[in-house]
C-alpha cells in the first residue's frame, strides 16, 4: 500500500496515543514531540492533532463499543495497540463523517498489519464491520 499523507498522520496519532497509554509523557508533550512531522503539509499535521484530541476525548465511548462488540474477548485481554487502533477507527466513524467508512476500515487494517500481530487485522476488521452494521441498523430505524 502506498502511504498517503493521511495514513502517515494516522501513524503519528497511533504512536502518540500509544505513548499516552504508556503514561510516559503528557498529551501536550506528545503533540509537541510525536504528532508532528516536518515532511507533512501543515493541513495534515492539523488533521493529526485534531484526530489525536478527538480520540483522547472520546476513547471511553469507543471502549464501550469495543467491549460490546468483542464477543468472547475480555476487553483487558485485547492487545493495547489493537485497542488504540479500534478507538481511532470508531472515533473516526463517529466524529469524522466526511471520511468514508471503507477508508477508515482499510486504514485501520493497514495500521494493524504494520504495528500489531498477524491475526490483529482480521480481529479489527470484524469489530469495525460489526460496528458499522449496527450503526447502519440504528440509522435506518431497525
Amino acid at each position: 500500500m502506498a502511504e498517503t499523507n493521511r495514513y502517515k498522520a494516522r501513524e503519528l496519532v497511533l504512536k502518540g496515543l500509544y505513548a499516552l497509554e504508556c503514561g510516559e509523557i503528557t498529551g501536550d508533550k506528545i503533540i509537541e514531540d510525536i504528532v508532528t512531522d516536518d515532511t507533512l503539509p501543515d493541513k495534515i499535521i492539523e488533521f493529526a492533532r485534531n484526530y489525536f484530541h478527538l480520540v483522547k476525548e472520546h476513547g471511553s465511548n469507543a471502549d464501550r463499543e469495543i467491549t460490546s462488540l468483542a464477543e468472547n474477548w475480555e476487553f483487558k485481554r485485547i492487545a493495547e495497540i489493537d485497542k488504540i487502533i479500534l478507538r481511532m477507527a470508531i472515533t473516526e466513524i463517529d466524529k469524522m463523517p466526511d471520511i468514508p467508512f471503507k477508508v477508515t476500515i482499510n486504514e485501520a487494517i493497514e495500521l494493524a498489519k504494520k504495528f500489531s500481530t498477524e491475526k490483529s487485522s482480521g480481529f479489527i476488521n470484524g469489530i469495525l464491520d460489526n460496528f458499522h452494521k449496527l450503526r447502519m441498523q440504528k440509522e435506518s430505524g431497525h
